[in-house]
């Protein structure tokens, strides 16, 4: 079989597309911010989902202000005035907001961009009814890999959680690095070979 010289230079011409995506990525895991970050399992309707795991990452949306200050309730003292600024969702459905994602303190902060911002650098965030504003979750799930006969980690027992440490792209939704189980207070990495 011979190669003609069309088909050397458009597979390299595919290679160069393959590689400059690769190093993007590797680039962007070198310097951008990475944060740990609570997942919650997510059941897709893809049609190839084959060993990934779609995960809903929780971001802290305290310091954002949401859609309608109507939403937010705060705690207060007894003489009415705000005891902290942290505060629970109040809404009857759940409130959904435009934001951009940093990493602050060690915590994925999540702060509400302006109505008229539709930059991709923004991302979904969804607030449910009733939960504190460190709870909050990303719309659009995060896929990780893991191989044939691991485990499925997401099925959790009492007192755990999954977290899955993550680097924050300028633009983009976060891209996961590696998963981890918090036990009752232990912490212990996962690793799927």
């Amino acid at each position: 079989m011979k190669l003609s010289r069309v088909s050397i230079v458009l597979l390299g011409i595919q290679f160069a597309i393959v590689s400059t995506v690769a190093l993007k990525y590797f680039y962007q895991r070198a310097t951008c911010p990475r944060v740990w970050t609570r997942a919650a399992a997510y059941d897709p309707t893809l049609l190839m989902r084959g060993r990934y795991l779609s995960l809903q990452l929780t971001v802290d949306g305290c310091s954002s202000t949401l859609p309608s200050a109507k939403n937010a309730q705060f705690p207060r003292n007894a003489n009415g005035t705000v005891s902290s600024p942290n505060f629970n969702v109040n809404a009857p459905d759940t409130v959904w907001f435009q934001a951009k994602l940093a990493v602050k303190n060690n915590k994925l902060i999540a702060t509400r961009a302006p109505e008229a911002d539709s930059s991709a650098s923004m991302q979904s965030v969804s607030a449910p009814p009733g939960s504190p504003c460190d709870r909050m979750r990303l719309s659009t799930p995060v896929d990780f890999y893991i191989s044939e006969h691991a485990s499925d980690p997401t099925f959790l027992k009492s007192g755990q959680e999954l977290w899955i440490e993550v680097t924050v792209p300028p633009k983009g939704p976060p891209r996961p690095l590696q998963l981890a189980l918090k036990d009752n207070g232990a912490w212990k990495p996962l690793a799927f070979q």
